[in-house]
């Protein structure tokens, strides 16, 4: 904990999202009790109270349940972080570990039981008001591999997007650029049975909708996406 000498000029300013009237009430005693390093701004139990009053109160630190009143408050958890300044504490009873990874990707900052010490409270306030986190660490590792596996699977599915506004046509041209790799541009259209002035507005379509400017680039990408039919 913060020593007498680092309290700060302004006290945390603390808001409770939780649908426990008792919990409300334990956790505003044991916060107060914190005077004057931190102190409760302002409580809520339901997610339509929380997203008003976090944007009338503006508080550094959110201590929300993921459960209200029978409503999962994971869809308003980007809205409460919006403001660049709140970060949110999840305290619940919650035990599914997927649930409590999809808080921390769509914004929160900590996670505790609803078991958890109530120092630990107080000094993961503390901590994620400084900018760090109370994550454990594989909690770190697990988030840290789903970004990225999301990031990835959204950078396949726009790939695939390109794709699919080939024809039928440019399909074959681009088997024929992989079959025939470095062979002429004349010799490529012979075999198409078109112009070479036709093969090269052919590929400049190719170009454009899969991103690439040459012929070289078009076949590395086609090669690393399975475009090709080529043996």
């Amino acid at each position: 904990m913060l020593e007498p000498t680092q309290t700060a000029a302004r006290p945390i300013n603390v808001m409770l999202v939780d649908d426990h009237q008792t919990m409300l009430w334990g956790l505003s005693r044991l916060i107060d009790g914190e005077r004057p390093r931190m102190q409760v701004t302002g409580t809520a139990r339901s997610c339509e109270e929380a997203l008003q009053k976090v944007a009338r109160l503006v508080p550094d630190v959110v201590v929300l349940d993921l459960d209200l009143e029978g409503t999962g408050a994971l869809d308003i958890l980007p809205s409460l972080v919006s403001n660049s300044i709140s970060r949110v504490l999840i305290l619940t009873a919650e035990r599914g570990q997927t649930m409590l990874d999809s808080a921390v990707l769509r914004g929160a900052r900590g996670v505790l039981r609803k078991d958890a010490a109530a120092e630990d409270v107080i000094l993961a306030i503390e901590k994620m008001h400084l900018g760090e986190v109370w994550l454990n660490g594989a909690t770190v590792a697990r988030v840290f591999v789903n970004s990225a596996d999301s990031r990835s699977a959204r950078s396949m599915d726009a790939e695939s997007q390109k794709q699919q506004t080939l024809t039928a046509k440019e399909r074959r041209i681009i088997d024929e650029v992989v079959d025939r790799n470095g062979a002429p541009n004349k010799v490529l259209a012979k075999q198409l049975l078109v112009t070479e002035h036709t093969l090269l507005n052919q590929l400049s379509s190719i170009y454009q909708k899969l991103g690439v400017t040459s012929r070289l680039e078009l076949y590395v990408y086609a090669v690393k996406h399975h475009l090709s039919s080529a043996p």
